[in-house]
């Protein structure tokens, strides 16, 4: 047997009631005929009642007999089977796993802590009984493997500088680093019978060694990024300032003029404060 088999046992609430009916037959016959042989009566009564399972909502208990796999009952109520049997439970709820923040590597080498939320639930309890050792400490095993490999897979995010521009970052790419995450997983827990509902990152940062030089590194670029926008509609500006000047004929400036008003509006459009005005009573040439 290497799969699972889902079985149906006897049902209990009758077994409980031969019991009950075993026991007090038994004892009344102790009573009315003061012979101790029915002692053996009860004691097979109480020797049945071992073979009692009771199974919650969402659980299952797996049957062994002898070290042999008989087979799990999945369906909640009172059921009887062998005492010989030694019963195993195991939850199919869904359960939630927080995993520790580990420090580990983007694929750009910078330090990081990350964690992940898994989300999951045993769907084949033959291979969580027996293809693992201990199914629960193999979920945690298996999910912190899963996030340093993913870690490395992709960085953390883009910077300008670095020369080449991921489409999937941990920062921004969240749905397609989960999904990526949620398969991993399941590809490693599947050999338990487990499946995945739902995988995400949980915490990401940078690690406390680089954090305070990342964050400046972050406020650099936004400052170019912001610089760039800048500059780019300051040239515009500047080159409708003198086309519409040109069209409406309301000056007409060489290029050492040109020049000048280019370099002002510039500075006045670029600048990080507001320009203070300067009044020319003279020419154009003071």
């Amino acid at each position: 047997m290497t799969s699972e088999k889902e079985i149906k046992p006897a049902n209990g609430y009758l077994i409980f009631a031969l019991v009950v009916a075993m026991i007090v037959a038994g004892i009344y016959q102790i009573i009315q005929t003061k012979n101790p042989i029915y002692l053996l009566l009860i004691l097979a009564a109480f020797v049945m009642a071992l073979g009692f399972i009771l199974v919650n909502p969402n659980a299952s208990k797996v049957l062994l007999l002898f070290g042999k796999y008989v087979g799990t009952v999945k369906q909640n109520g009172l059921y009887w089977a062998n005492p010989l049997y030694k019963k195993r439970t195991i939850s199919l709820r869904a359960s939630n796993f927080d995993s520790e923040r580990l420090k580990v590597n983007d694929k750009l080498g910078n330090p990081i802590m990350i964690s992940t939320i898994l989300v999951w639930r045993v769907t084949d309890t033959y291979k969580a009984a027996f293809d693992v050792d201990n199914y629960e400490n193999f979920v945690r095993v298996q999910t912190d493997a899963a996030v340093r490999k993913l870690a490395s897979m992709y960085p953390y995010d883009n910077f300008a500088d670095e020369g080449v521009e991921e489409d999937i970052t941990l920062r921004s790419s969240v749905n397609e680093v989960s999904e990526a995450l949620e398969k991993e997983i399941e590809e490693r827990l599947s050999i338990a019978g487990i499946e995945v509902l739902e995988a995400r990152i949980g915490y990401l940062a940078y690690a406390q060694e680089i954090a305070n030089a990342m964050l400046k590194r972050q406020q650099a670029t936004a400052i170019v990024a912001a610089r760039h926008k800048i500059v780019e509609g300051a040239v515009s500006m500047v080159e409708m300032a003198l086309e519409e000047l040109g069209k409406k004929d309301i000056v007409h400036l060489d290029e050492e003029r040109k020049a000048a008003m280019v370099s002002n509006l510039m500075v006045i459009l670029c600048g990080d404060k507001d320009a203070s005005p300067v009044l020319n009573t003279g020419t154009l040439n003071h």
